[in-house]
């Protein structure tokens, strides 16, 4: 099992279809990307099977013909996040220790000092040089079990770790998107607004699959704007966001493009207020992923009929779920003792199934701790409902304990963001000498003290209440969204 195969098949039946396209500019058809993986494949045999290629840039169409070249190769792709630090992406090539780098120009002007890995300029002389090589034969017999992806986490526990995700993780993944979450055909499109280096890159495959057009965003990043365009302009878009990018889509006040079809969101937290407004915006149109790199894109979803009853929205416990497991993946909540939690008792999440990685990359003690009695321990809290949904509470780290009693920081959030002078907020704890710790929450948008705690009081219990509101002009986040809970940590010390 290869994914390049995926690339093949597309080939074969779409042949001289659009495949690739740069904003509105078409850079390959299926038979030329086939070619040019192929070629870029040729180039790469010296490196041997096996070895690690590493890939940092801007979203650019060239990312997903080096992919499949990489696969054909049956080389290694490692992504990295284009908006680390040169330091930070020296520790994934040193870790990963990849044999070649190819970047952007940008980026690889900052990397070329701090590194020893031959780094390439992708669009330089060299690398179209690559592009004429002499054409790898098509991989036949590629092991299931073999490393295809190394997906480095995002860092902000400390050092990235790199999930070993193999050709069969991928597929796994790829089968239960389709069966799942949405129904492309060779007349749909893929818009990569999101980083192709995570969420957005994994659906390389899936839409590969069924002949449907990557289009990369000629910006090479997210615009609100420009991404609506281009929904205009390309045929039944689909798209993978961050709950951010969704929240930027209606502050535009734009009409849903007529062909916008699908958006899943996921990557973070997607509270009930900031959905109900998009779905207002743009209609029945989002599809809620909770996954991780450990088992990528794949763990609970919500499909698009889970969003809306015959009388509206559904219930806000629904919507304020992750929903329910994913076709091929069993998942379940662990309380203390290791045993089975009862609905509606909270607990840690785990999961397992083909999806799963096999472990991280030279850390075997990370991978001892996070893979336990064949679950993959996320590391999440969280509770499932009499019918099947689960809630996801909030990392196991970011639990509140404050005299005793656990605080979930989510549900802090939830209610905060209900007020209509709350624009984000983040909530974590505070070391105390007397509680142990207390809430701080960190808020984003025009209100004052008294209104929030009188907001509070009429909502949830009094010791969930902040002890201390930090106003901010914005809260640090992610190239994927996600607020950086232990950014806020530090400067609460």
């Amino acid at each position: 099992m290869n994914l390049f195969a995926l690339l093949e098949q597309a080939a074969a039946r779409h042949g001289e279809r659009g495949a690739v396209y740069h904003g509105v500019q078409q850079i390959h058809s299926w038979a030329s990307l086939r070619e040019r993986a192929l070629r870029l494949a040729g180039s790469l045999r010296d490196l041997g099977p096996g070895a690690r290629i590493a890939v940092a840039s801007e979203n650019r169409p060239e990312i997903v013909e080096l992919m499949f070249a990489i696969w054909a190769a049956e080389c290694v792709f490692v992504p990295l996040n284009f908006k680390l630090h040169p330091r930070e992406m020296e520790q994934i090539l040193d870790d990963s220790g990849a044999a070649r780098v190819f970047a952007s120009p940008k980026i690889a002007a900052q990397l070329t000092p701090v590194t020893s890995a031959p780094v390439e300029v992708i669009g330089s002389a060299e690398y179209r040089s690559r592009c004429a090589a002499d054409p790898l034969s098509v991989p036949r017999y590629t092991e299931a079990a073999s490393l295809a992806w190394l997906f480095y986490t995002s860092g902000t526990t400390g050092r990235s770790k790199g999930a070993m995700l193999s050709h069969r993780n991928l597929m796994a993944m790829t089968v239960s998107h389709l069966a799942d979450f949405d129904s492309p055909d060779e007349f749909s499109s893929l818009i990569h607004g999101a980083p192709m280096s995570h969420g957005s890159g994994l659906y390389v495959p899936p839409y590969v699959s069924r002949g449907a057009r990557q289009v990369v965003p000629a910006s090479g990043s997210f615009d609100p704007d420009e991404f609506l365009d281009l929904c205009g302009q390309h045929q039944r878009c689909s798209a993978f966001l961050a709950p951010t990018m969704v929240a930027r889509l209606v502050q535009t006040g734009r009409p849903r493009p007529a062909h916008l079809d699908t958006v899943v969101y996921g990557g973070g937290p997607m509270y009930v207020d900031s959905l109900k407004k998009a779905m207002t915006a743009f209609g029945p149109i989002f599809v809620q992923l909770y996954g991780q790199g450990e088992a990528p894109m794949t763990i609970t979803g919500l499909r698009r009929g889970d969003h809306v009853t015959a009388d509206g929205w559904a219930p806000d416990a629904v919507l304020g779920s992750v929903g329910y497991a994913r076709s091929g993946v069993d998942v379940a909540v662990l309380g203390e003792d290791g045993e089975p939690a009862g609905v509606d008792e909270i607990g840690e999440i785990v999961c397992r199934g083909d999806v799963v990685m096999s472990g991280y990359w030279n850390n075997l003690g990370a991978t001892q701790a996070t893979l336990k009695d064949g679950w993959l321990r996320t590391g999440d809290m969280g509770s499932f409902d009499a019918h099947g949904f689960l809630t996801l509470r909030d990392r196991s780290k970011d639990v509140v304990i404050s005299g005793g009693s656990n605080i979930y920081p989510r549900e802090v959030e939830e209610v905060l963001l209900e007020h209509p002078g709350v624009l984000e907020v983040g909530v974590v704890g505070a070391p105390d000498t007397d509680w142990g710790e207390v809430v701080v929450a960190f808020v984003v948008g025009d209100v004052g003290v008294a209104e929030l705690d009188a907001h509070l009081l009429e909502r949830i219990a009094r010791f969930k209440r902040p002890k201390r509101y930090e106003f901010v002009d914005e809260l640090p986040k992610n190239s994927y969204g996600k607020v950086l809970k232990r950014e806020l940590r530090e400067r609460l010390k």
